[in-house]
């Protein structure tokens, strides 16, 4: 048998005339071995699948229009170029995120052939249950279809309604043989609270083992499922607020609100708000505010405080926490339906606020989630504290989502909404 003697003369260490090995090669060797000892790195399969994941992340907690394509390679560790040899746009990846959760909510509530022959009740909790769990597994993408769908072209917002309305009409199927003594628009509001309850998890980062969470968002629905709504009362036509021509800043703030209400903060400039105020240019805005994310900022704020300065009152004015509550519920309502369009401007714009003013209105937001937890846990002590933040973050949802659904019609009255509200809170307790 020959050998090759290049190879064993290549694969031998030099020797120098002092008998010595060549420190060239050392040097070589160790250079081979570590070369031999790197790991090699290879592309993960599921590569796509990590950054639709990760673009859904961003686009909830800050917005599709806050949100760069570089921003989220960079979350991933990746270049801009290799995000771009999956998708090519920021638009592709938020359009295919959110069609693909709504489609996922909409092939949840389906019901498997088998259970067409259940009872009304537990046909309703099945389908409640395939989409309390198809909805926490993807809690980060739910935030697109409830808040950024407005952002989607027409044609995908299209997708999108269908998508959201296959849902609806699945609980309202459900619910109709559940409870065929409640009919109509009645029906409609009820089917909207269930939705709201559910996806509210979305609002906020409170967190509960899955399984726990899934019962909770179940049982809260079947109370809502249960709940008898009063005759509607009549609505009598909101009166105009009239301002002072010399407030203008409190002018320019109502104008903002609602042009933000309306188009989305992205889409409005500051000419747009001096101009809506009646201002002769732009520059007379920044007499007021910085810009309009100044403008911002002093909205939330004016939220925030709304819903905060009315706990102490309440509760040194009750007899005991139900009382406190009730109180809580009545203000909370009135002031949301006071101001529709600030209570909606406030889920859907808050990672617009400047950072600076976000930390400490976060800060605001938790201590009155957290007191109101209080004393949901001293009327229903077999709650966990993480239990009842969910709730109360789930009665504050429903508010923006029947007034988003319904507006000022008699069908989503202020006594409605209540109940619905202390329903959430109470559970079967609320008799």
């Amino acid at each position: 048998m020959s050998v090759d003697n290049r190879r064993v003369r290549s694969s031998a260490p030099s020797v120098r005339a002092d008998g010595r090995a060549d420190p060239a090669d050392d040097a070589a060797g160790e250079q081979e071995s570590a070369a031999a000892a790197r790991p090699v790195r290879r592309r993960p399969k599921n590569r796509r699948a990590q950054i639709a994941a990760a673009a859904a992340n961003a686009f909830g907690a800050l917005g599709y229009h806050s949100v760069s394509m570089e921003d989220i390679a960079g979350g991933l560790g990746i270049s801009s170029a290799a995000l771009y040899r999956h998708y090519p746009s920021k638009y592709a990846l938020f359009q295919e995120e959110s069609l693909r959760v709504g489609q996922a909510m909409a092939d949840a509530v389906r019901l498997d052939p088998e259970a067409t022959a259940a009872e009304p009740e537990q046909r309703l909790r099945g389908v409640l249950e395939g989409l309390c769990a198809v909805t926490v597994a993807n809690r980060a993408s739910v935030a697109l279809v409830r808040w950024e769908g407005r952002y989607l072209e027409p044609a995908d917002r299209e997708i999108r309604d269908a998508q959201q309305n296959a849902v609806l009409a699945a609980l309202g199927t459900q619910l109709a043989a559940y409870r065929p003594d409640v009919r109509g628009q009645d029906r409609q509001v009820l089917v909207v609270a269930l939705l709201s309850v559910i996806t509210s998890i979305a609002d906020h980062h409170a967190t509960l083992p899955t399984k726990a969470l899934v019962g909770l968002l179940v049982t809260t629905a079947m109370d809502l499922a249960e709940v008898s709504l009063p005759e509607p009362a009549a609505v009598a036509p909101a009166r105009p607020v009239e301002i002072p021509e010399s407030f203008k800043h409190e002018l320019l703030l109502r104008k903002g609100v609602e042009l933000f209400h309306a188009r989305g903060y992205p889409n409005v400039s500051v000419e747009d708000i001096a101009t809506a105020a009646g201002l002769s240019a732009a520059s007379a805005v920044y007499r007021f505010y910085r810009g309009k994310s100044d403008l911002l900022a002093a909205a939330f704020r004016r939220a925030a405080e709304r819903v905060s300065s009315a706990i102490g009152p309440a509760v040194a004015g009750a007899s005991g926490p139900r009382e406190a509550l009730d109180s809580l519920i009545h203000q909370y309502v009135e002031g949301s339906f006071a101001e529709r369009e600030l209570t909606f401007v406030y889920y859907t714009e808050f990672q617009h606020v400047p950072a600076e003013e976000r930390a400490a209105l976060r800060n605001v937001q938790r201590l009155s989630v957290e007191e109101w937890a209080r004393l949901v846990r001293q009327v229903r002590p077999e709650l966990s504290g993480p239990q009842t933040r969910f709730l109360v973050h789930a009665a504050f949802a429903l508010v923006v989502d029947l007034g988003r659904a319904f507006g000022t019609v008699a069908t989503a009255s202020q006594e409605r909404v209540s109940l619905l509200m202390r329903t959430v809170l109470y559970g079967h307790s609320i008799s």
